[in-house]
């Protein structure tokens, strides 16, 4: 199952619009545990999305900017045409995650860094409240739409690691598309010439210079010896698509 497949299947419960704007969400922040970057948007676009799915399959209508902690806390609860399983177990777990995106500050790295297992726990429970909307549409049991949803990319938490300071890559991939997922993990802040020769201490230095010098005469990654480098937005989908395919190989 693949991003478009899961949204096709997601359509005929919370309609196409939403179940495509939902399974993007899911697959972003999906994206971003696995490459540890710390995205303050993604949990959060995921629930407020999640609300619009609720709303929608309450009333047939869904607000554009909905109120997400006042009606996760004091409404869905309450709306027996809801599944069960949506309006109380989801909505639950979809407010706590909320409040990871709110109270645990996700964005931004602190001296004692909870933020990368924060960001986990929002992801395992955007994977259930994923699979029990699947299993509200399709009529399948849990354990088949969670089967179905671990399908959409390979185990989270394989591609980068942190060690000591120092952030490695693990995929089979060139000099460039190491380059772009180290990238990725920090955007959208700028990496130093140094760290990202650390990263890349497995490769020629003169090979990760001269790629570095490529992505900058793309518009792919901006910056100098001295700025240090950061992906542009033309990058990070370069980054995305390297992502995906190295996930799809595996």
């Amino acid at each position: 199952m693949d991003e478009r497949s899961l949204a096709h299947a997601l359509s005929g419960i919370i309609g196409a619009t939403l179940s495509n704007e939902l399974a993007s969400d899911f697959v972003k922040l999906r994206r971003d545990c696995s490459t540890a970057t710390l995205e303050r948007a993604s949990p959060g676009k995921f629930v407020e999305t999640f609300v619009q799915c609720l709303q929608y399959i309450s009333t047939g209508t869904y607000d554009v900017k909905p109120d997400v902690d006042g009606y996760l806390s004091k409404k869905a609860e309450q709306d027996n045409s809801i599944p069960e399983g949506l309006r109380i177990c989801a909505a639950r777990l979809a407010r706590s995650i909320y409040t990871l995106r709110n109270k645990r500050n996700i964005a931004h790295k602190n001296p004692i860094d909870p933020n990368t297992v924060d960001l986990a726990l929002a992801h395992q429970g955007a994977a259930w409240i994923t699979a029990e909307l699947l299993r509200n549409a399709s009529g399948l049991s849990m354990g088949e739409a969670g089967a179905l949803i671990a399908k959409i990319q390979t185990p989270v938490g394989t591609l980068v690691e942190e060690i000591d300071g120092t952030r490695l890559v693990h995929a089979e991939t060139s000099v460039r598309g190491e380059i772009l997922i180290l990238l990725h993990s920090h955007y959208p802040d700028y990496v130093p010439v140094a760290s990202i020769l650390g990263s890349l201490r497995a490769r020629s230095s003169g090979s990760v210079r001269n790629r570095l010098g490529e992505l900058r005469t793309a518009k792919l990654a901006h910056g100098d010896g001295k700025a240090g480098y950061r992906l542009t937005q033309a990058g990070h989908a370069a980054a995305v698509s390297e992502i995906n395919r190295v996930q799809a190989s595996t």
